[in-house]
């Protein structure tokens, strides 16, 4: 009966090694199935990294390219600017020139003309009737 014992302990000790042997075949076939879909799901990511990574370039590369045309634009700016400034300047400059004779031909016709009625009120005075013409005009 002993042996019968022993026998059987041995039946299940070669049923346990058989029966874990298989499975762990299947657990390693599983294992390198779900690694395999692991592996190609971090290529899948790495490439949508590396694909990121381009597109991060080319937004930065666009950003500069922006960022000089704004530099650009900056300077043109400042040139407008200042050729505004020029012209308004150049303006008042031309007025000042301009205006002068005139300003001072203005003077002397004033003058001319002070010195005309100074005469003619000097005159009004010894003939009475263009004292009258005067008064009639308005000039007294």
């Amino acid at each position: 009966m002993m042996q019968k014992i022993h026998f059987a302990i041995l039946g299940f000790f070669f049923l346990g090694l058989f029966s874990n042997g298989f499975s762990q075949d299947v657990t390693n076939r599983q294992i390198l199935e779900k690694l395999e879909k692991l592996e190609i799901r971090m290529e899948r990511v790495e490439g949508k990294i590396n694909n990121m990574d381009v597109r991060i370039t080319r937004l930065e590369e666009g950003q500069k390219s922006i960022q000089r045309q704004i530099d650009d634009l900056r300077g043109l700016l400042y040139v407008i600017l200042a050729g505004m400034f020029g012209l308004i300047g150049f303006v008042l400059w031309d007025r000042r020139t301009a205006l002068a004779p005139a300003v001072k031909r203005v003077e002397a016709l004033e003058k001319k003309e002070e010195s005309l009625e100074k005469a003619l009120k000097e005159f009004a005075l010894k003939k009475p009737r263009l004292a009258e013409a005067f008064r009639y005009a308005g000039i007294s």
